[in-house]
């Protein structure tokens, strides 16, 4: 299995160059990696590096709370950051916390022994998931302490099935998985790995401490002006068919929204729907912005800060098969939120809907509605808001049980 394994990582390398050609997401992708090893000729032999591993964005926000506190509790240690996807990558490659910001490279062999060669790290940390056996084994064989953080194992992953031994074995690499709910604790169980706890998702501790940051921001303020105001992060077209249709037949109040993608056409396409007083955030400068009925911000950011002066947050992605983004960062400022019908992945998102902080639309009819009842009832506003908040406050501390196993490993 390990020859076949290897050899796909090959061709799916070559499939991928190919592909980057024609397609700009796969050309980050494919340049972004060969700039790797030149970012990490800066680390010297002598260092004292921990290498955190996250997919994508959502996943970087799990391991954040982790890096941080490493660089607070051991400041002699260099923070490896590497990403998967350049979705995270791109908005995070300037993340001051990191001493180094990179790509992984793909899970071949001989990148595995370069990379490791390169990092030599004290401590490996993986986020949520992301198990590449070629990395795993490499760590394991060089003895390399290895963690997972917020993890998530469902029956459907290969480990869990009669042919999955291969993956089975890749998991001999961690020293210790922290997992978010039974469920994956059970799954482990199954598979006779023992050496798990049920540790909760890291990224609670992240949003929680937004509060305590300086939220405002002076251009937002003036466009609020004080009305009752709905904050629309991270659409998608599909998002973006409802929120015009609600909005063009919408009186006194105020939108603000952060498209997922900011391509220039793709803003002008949302702007050109809408038939109200649009204002784009690229073209502020010199604007009464209290004269406007809707904000686009076409930058990438200040979303988090933005959902600070929201009476109500709709988040995109749950009208696709990507599924629904994060909803963690509204939640924490008490507000409600509503969202899309592709959100069973994400855990955090089944918790808060079963609690009935967070309504489920799916069509047109059901989003008029929910935003109609949202606007016009104070109180089951603020019933929603209330449940989110606690939620959020509710499900904190996991960062702590992990620095005390970190604590453990790098004194």
């Amino acid at each position: 299995m390990s020859i076949i394994y290897n050899c796909i990582v090959y061709i799916a390398s070559f499939c991928i160059a190919i592909i980057a050609v024609f397609q700009q997401k796969m050309k980050l992708f494919v340049k972004g990696r060969k700039e790797t090893f030149a970012k990490l000729s800066v680390l010297k032999e002598t260092d004292k590096i921990v290498w955190i591993h996250v997919a994508s964005l959502g996943e970087f926000e799990q391991g954040r709370p982790i890096i941080e506190n490493i660089k607070k509790d051991f400041p002699a240690y260099k923070i490896v950051l590497t990403f998967f996807s350049p979705s995270g990558y791109e908005i995070q490659k300037n993340y001051s916390e990191a001493d180094v910001v990179c790509y992984l490279p793909m899970d071949s062999r001989k990148n595995v022994r370069r990379f490791l060669d390169k990092t030599h790290p004290s401590l490996a940390i993986f986020v949520k998931y992301e198990f590449w056996p070629n990395y795993l084994r490499g760590l394991q064989q060089r003895n390399i302490p290895t963690i997972l953080v917020s993890g998530i194992f469902r029956e459907n992953q290969m480990f869990f099935k009669p042919f999955g031994g291969f993956m089975r074995r890749a998991l001999t690499a961690f020293n210790h998985f922290f997992v978010q709910d039974e469920a994956s604790l059970r799954l482990l169980t199954s598979i006779k790995y023992n050496n798990a706890s049920i540790n909760g998702d890291t990224r609670f501790d992240r949003v929680y401490k937004i509060l305590n940051q300086n939220n405002a921001l002076d251009f937002i303020t003036e466009f609020k002006n004080n009305q009752y105001t709905v904050v629309v992060g991270s659409t998608w077209k599909e998002d973006e068919e409802l929120l015009a249709n609600y909005i063009n037949n919408s009186k006194e109040e105020k939108f603000i929204i952060a498209p997922h993608n900011i391509d220039a056409d793709g803003v002008l396409k949302l702007k050109s729907r809408i038939n109200k007083k649009v204002v784009l955030f690229s073209e502020k400068e010199g604007k009464s912005l209290s004269e406007y009925d809707v904000f686009i911000i076409d930058t990438i950011g200040i979303l988090t800060k933005i959902y600070a002066v929201a009476n109500v947050a709709y988040v995109g992605g749950g009208l696709t098969k990507n599924g629904v983004h994060n909803i963690l960062e509204p939640a924490t400022f008490g507000v409600p939120v509503v969202i899309g019908p592709e959100y069973k992945k994400y855990k955090e998102v089944v918790d808060l809907v079963a609690l009935n902080g967070c309504v489920v639309i799916r069509n047109q009819n059901e989003f008029t509605a929910t935003f109609t009842k949202l606007k016009t009832t104070e109180v089951y506003r603020n019933q929603l808001g209330k449940i989110n908040q606690d939620f959020i406050r509710n499900n904190t501390g996991a960062t702590a049980a992990v620095m005390k196993y970190i604590n453990s490993q790098l004194k």
